[in-house]
């Protein structure tokens, strides 16, 4: 069953929409926003999988909205086709154009639903954190590695696979750790943990990192009191 929001700042076309989500039996309209702040402020409160996003919004855009979103099947809709490759680069299950037709409405429905099952079959893990954006859940799979932010070590910037970072707010690198699934991540140094799945290769002073879109490999100091149990975590 999708549970969706809908995310619109225009209201007609809001109302359109719904209107025609009533036509599918397996899609409940959980309930509609005009407004992406006051979503936000109810979004612990709503029983959601699914949100069909407007990209262009003031304010607060349907690609920011959807950084937040990261355990949700994201459908982003918009009139600007030069939208559509920043809303695949994060991993959209779908991008519909207005005006909306019913049968492409359909077919961004059954995708929803494929990625949603797929998504219960594998276990994907979700960690909600305070971030500069408010509260933020992030997909686990998708950390490549954790810094300390230079402006305020009480911060740390999670960054992403897809080349975005999130600010996380006063939280330690031994609270992160502590919340992270066991032996896929590793600290190295006294400013960063890294996934050990982006770690490409290794020498006694670097890690370095694959990360999708970046063109060099990045390159993490690896600390000598931590190069043993890195070195161990890898060879688990």
């Amino acid at each position: 069953m999708i549970k969706c929001i809908l995310l619109d700042d225009e209201l007609p076309s809001l109302s359109y929409i719904q209107a025609l989500c009533e036509n599918f039996k397996d899609v409940e309209i959980v309930k509609s926003f005009n407004n992406p702040q006051k979503f936000l402020a109810q979004i612990d409160r709503l029983d959601f999988n699914t949100c069909i996003l407007d990209i262009h919004m003031p304010g607060m855009n349907g690609l920011e909205v959807a950084r937040i979103l990261s355990d949700k099947a994201i459908i982003f809709s918009t009139a600007h086709k030069e939208y559509a490759a920043d809303a695949f680069d994060l991993n959209a299950v779908d991008y519909i154009r207005k005006p909306y037709q019913a049968d492409r409405l359909q077919t961004a429905f059954d995708k929803a639903l494929k990625w949603l099952n797929s998504t219960k079959e594998t276990g994907l893990e979700v960690i909600e954190l305070n971030s500069n954006q408010g509260k933020t859940r992030i997909r686990i799979d998708q950390i490549a590695y954790v810094e300390v932010a230079d402006h305020d070590r009480r911060d740390k910037y999670i960054y992403m696979k897809d080349g975005q970072n999130i600010l996380a707010k006063n939280i330690s690198l031994d609270e992160i750790l502590a919340i992270l699934p066991s032996g896929k991540f590793c600290r190295i140094n006294r400013r960063n943990v890294v996934a050990l799945a982006v770690v490409s290769s290794y020498t006694a002073q670097y890690v370095a990192c694959k990360i999708k879109d970046m063109p060099d490999l990045k390159q993490l100091t690896l600390s000598a009191p931590y190069k043993d149990h890195f070195v161990n975590s890898l060879n688990v």
